[in-house]
């Protein structure tokens, strides 16, 4: 399937009634937010990884959410990528749709969370701030490891 094929999928998504030329105008909408309109008749299978994430981000946008959960949006980006990834979030942020995320990197959850909750097998270790969270014993623990003596 084409890029935009891809996307037109997600704009269907949970809507019976939306007609195919509805579906193409919120798919184009979504992959213009996130740059990815040259590529609309693009191969999914062509593309780059960076490419293939905002993919996933056009196909949930078309859906026009209240809320996105995004789970390793920036596992196996270059950093120069994930600051482009981040820049994309922070615009649909503004937008008003709320972002919930899944993300070990913490360059990225400094710069996107205003509330993080930090979760070890299961179970939630702490809440609060970057700063707050990161000073956490239990996350130093959980996710850096006790310090031998």
């Amino acid at each position: 399937m084409t890029v935009l094929e891809n996307v037109m999928v997600g704009s269907l998504f949970g809507k019976p009634k939306v007609s195919r030329q509805q579906a193409e105008t919120l798919a184009h909408q979504a992959l213009a937010k996130t740059g990815l309109e040259a590529l609309k008749n693009k191969a999914a299978e062509d593309l780059t990884l960076m490419q293939e994430k905002r993919l996933e981000i056009a196909r949930a946008l078309a859906t026009d959410p209240r809320v996105l959960l995004l789970d390793e949006t920036m596992a196996g980006l270059r950093p120069s990528e994930a600051k482009l990834a981040i820049e994309l979030i922070k615009e649909i942020r503004q937008t008003g749709v709320s972002i919930i995320f899944i993300e070990h990197v913490m360059p990225v959850v400094r710069d996107l969370a205003d509330r993080i909750v930090v979760m070890d097998f299961g179970q939630k270790l702490t809440e609060g701030s970057y700063d707050e969270v990161t000073r956490d014993p239990q996350v130093i623990e959980a996710y850096l490891g006790k310090e031998e003596l």
